[in-house]
């Protein structure tokens, strides 16, 4: 019987790739029990394949769900403490802050709030050292904030946190998720290393350069980016995992993996993160018309995705995208699916009356590792211009082909800000200020941006 709700879904995805040079999408909705899923263009625009419902994605940072799932795990199992401190396990531990050094935990991994700079990415190799190597580089970063004050988006603490996990266990990172994750959750395509993907059928990511698609390269993320970043999966696996933190943590074979307790201490929320959400331990949070909605999103090098769970509607989804210009084509999907299924939307954002001379103490210069934000003035509205930097997946990659155009922005509470065009359409940031009341950082793409003079 076809499902006239999953069709609406399909014609927006349809819609936004006639628009956007997004070469393939998988989309997928779980209600219940039932499941429809599938794939639209090609995996590839040089060497052009079907994309089909079964076609792996990188799944991005939707990974650091499933370390965190794996942490609990081990909490349960005695092997590690959420509030013990990191050196606890990793003696030889230096960042370059002392109090971050000796007092860093797990629980600040997995919220975002160890406070060192997070954007940081190089590849140490495939050997089985890889991450320790790359734990002992994270020496150089710098502390921007506080320990545990303030929550700026970290893949570096997951660094940390996938070292700990090789500790404690005693395998490598991608042996302990195969064994504690995938295998009890029967997650069969679902994989981290490049040769376990190739002989299958998988997305390729892509960049815009000039409104065309150009594939982006490269394809295989550093063996270090792994805990932060590395699965490759597809709809069906994301469903099964879905079904299990929607569950009571039994796998599909009846064997209890986590206690119901320790499912929802990972979806209750413990800072505030981009308003309206907030962060648990590793998920992110809100609700819309009082629905309870948990989701993560993954980037990597030209595949952008998206994972949602709404537990009190047994429903989950998932879009997966090979185009930089994801975000765009995610946003007006999953605002169709909520329309579609559960009869809600998120509350568009409304501008407040505020003047030239008022919007003139945000303009300014506010700089992050991977990217530069301008911000000025023009016709009495504030102006935006973001500029990558590169540094991903290396230090030393450039960036990419095209740099976003200026974009305006406009305030609807006091110090946030949403942001009115594509690609960034409905973001929103936050300029945050010091004890004496100025502004010190900018907080957008849920990373801070320092002001400068």
């Amino acid at each position: 019987m076809t499902d006239s709700r999953f069709e609406r879904v399909c014609e927006t995805v349809q819609h936004e790739m006639d628009r956007l040079p997004i070469p393939g999408v998988a989309v997928g909705v779980l209600y219940g029990a039932e499941a429809n899923s599938a794939g639209f263009g090609v995996t590839n625009v040089e060497n052009p394949l079907p994309v089909t419902r079964d076609t792996l994605y990188q799944i991005g940072s939707i990974t650091k769900t499933f370390l965190g799932t794996l942490v609990m795990r081990l909490v349960e199992m005695g092997k590690i403490d959420l509030h013990a401190p990191l050196k606890n396990y990793l003696p030889a531990l230096k960042l370059r802050d002392a109090e971050a050094t000796n007092h860093a935990t797990m629980f600040h991994c997995l919220t975002h709030t160890g406070g060192w700079e997070g954007d940081y990415f190089d590849d140490f190799g495939r050997g089985d050292d890889a991450l320790a190597r790359m734990v002992i580089a994270m020496e150089t970063l710098p502390q921007l904030t506080p320990l545990g004050k303030i929550w700026s988006y970290n893949n570096a603490g997951f660094y940390l946190a996938g070292r700990v996990i090789e500790v404690v266990t005693g395998k490598t990172f991608e042996a302990a998720m195969q064994e504690y994750i995938f295998a009890p959750l029967e997650l069969g395509s679902s994989y981290f290393f490049a040769e376990d993907v190739i002989t299958r059928n998988f997305a390729v990511g892509h960049e815009k350069e000039n409104e065309h698609a150009r594939v982006a390269r490269p394809w295989a993320l550093a063996r270090t980016a792994h805990p932060a970043g590395g699965i490759v999966s597809n709809i069906a696996d994301l469903f099964r995992y879905a079904r299990f933190h929607m569950g009571e943590g039994v796998a599909a074979n009846g064997t209890r993996l986590l206690d119901k307790q320790s499912l929802q201490e990972m979806h209750a929320p413990r800072f505030g993160a981009t308003d309206p959400e907030s962060v648990g331990l590793t998920w992110y949070m809100r609700e819309v018309n009082g629905t309870k909605i948990l989701r993560h999103n993954g980037g990597t090098n030209g595949q952008v995705t998206s994972f949602n769970i709404v537990p009190a509607h047994n429903m989950a989804f998932a879009i997966l995208t090979n185009g930089d210009q994801g975000t765009t084509l995610i946003n007006s999907v999953t605002k169709t699916i909520l329309e579609q299924y559960l009869g809600i939307a998120p509350k568009a954002d409304s501008p407040i009356a505020i003047n030239a001379a008022q919007l003139q103490e945000f303009v300014g210069h506010y700089a992050a590792r991977e990217d530069n934000v301008e911000v000025s003035l023009r016709d009495g509205g504030m102006i935006l211009q973001v500029t990558n930097k590169g540094g991903f997946p290396t230090p030393a990659d450039p960036p990419p082909p095209t740099q976003p155009p200026p974009v305006r922005a406009a305030f609807y509470a006091n110090d946030k800000i949403f942001i009115r065009d594509d690609p960034y359409k409905d973001t929103h940031g936050e300029f945050l200020r010091d004890e004496k009341g100025e502004i010190e950082w900018l907080r957008i793409f849920g990373r801070i941006h320092k002001r400068g003079e």
